[in-house]
């Protein structure tokens, strides 16, 4: 399976309904990949929580529309990062869009894990409660989103629901860059799966971007890294890569925490 990871520059002078469109073509130019990967809160910006609120949306609202229509033109599953969701009851949720090559809502994941401690995110936002998993045509793929990636019982979950890759798209500050790359070579490692971890370039309110997105494989090797600013990176994913490192180093057999207790 080819994937792209479209690692997307947010800039303030930007407008939401210009970065759709930029983004949808960017989207459609990725005809060679079945699966492609946008970034956290791209239409809006991560840290630019002002936005949250006026920039709100349904998970089959504008985003959801130009994104479904560029997948669909591609010919393409598009994981399109995550948007601001207003539920019903007014609540808002960090949620994760996944698209089928048919423009439709595969799937919808709210994240778990919320940014912040006592401000942002972590107080203008609801907490997801369920762990998601999406399978695709040759690859079953894990999903979380950005801060989820310090909380490891999170993966081990989406491996015990059949994950085989664990999909992060994030909009992460480049003063923990060194946070991002480590921690995501360990889910890889400790899991036994790709990782696929998609960042932002560029400044969300004030705070740089960490850009740097990346590939691991499930030893833990790094097979694409992007640089600071707007790139795409694609690579080739094996899943039978999956099932012989588990099969040749089979750690996850030996787990004897967080599992069912036999009755």
């Amino acid at each position: 399976m080819r994937a792209s990871l479209i690692q997307i520059a947010v800039e303030p002078d930007e407008s939401v309904d210009s970065r759709r469109r930029r983004v949808a073509s960017m989207v459609r130019e990725q005809q060679g990949a079945e699966l492609v990967i946008l970034p956290e809160l791209w239409p809006v910006g991560a840290f630019a929580y002002q936005q949250f609120e006026p920039e709100a949306e349904s998970p089959t609202g504008p985003t959801y529309e130009a994104m479904a229509k560029a997948a669909s033109d591609a010919g393409v599953w598009l994981h399109a990062g995550s948007v601001v969701e207003k539920a019903a009851d007014g609540t808002l949720y960090n949620t994760a869009l996944v698209i089928s090559p048919a423009g439709e809502l595969a799937a919808t994941y709210r994240k778990i894990h919320r940014f912040g401690f006592d401000k942002g995110e972590a107080v203008m936002m609801g907490a997801g409660e369920d762990l998601v998993t999406v399978p695709l045509p040759d690859l079953t793929i894990g999903l979380a989103t950005c801060y989820d990636l310090r909380f490891p019982e999170l993966f081990r979950g989406l491996v015990d629901g059949g994950a085989q890759a664990l999909v992060v798209p994030a909009g992460w500050p480049a003063r923990r860059r060194e946070h991002w790359t480590l921690l995501a070579r360990a889910r890889a490692v400790e899991n036994q799966a790709y990782v696929l971890a998609c960042g932002t370039a560029g400044t969300h309110a004030d705070v740089e971007q960490a850009g740097h997105s990346i590939v691991v494989d499930p030893w833990g090797e790094v097979l694409a890294e992007a640089g600071a600013g707007e790139e795409v990176i694609t690579v080739d994913l094996d899943p039978a890569k999956v099932a012989s490192t588990r099969e040749v180093f089979p750690a996850l057999k030996d787990r004897r925490l967080g599992l069912p207790t036999p009755r």
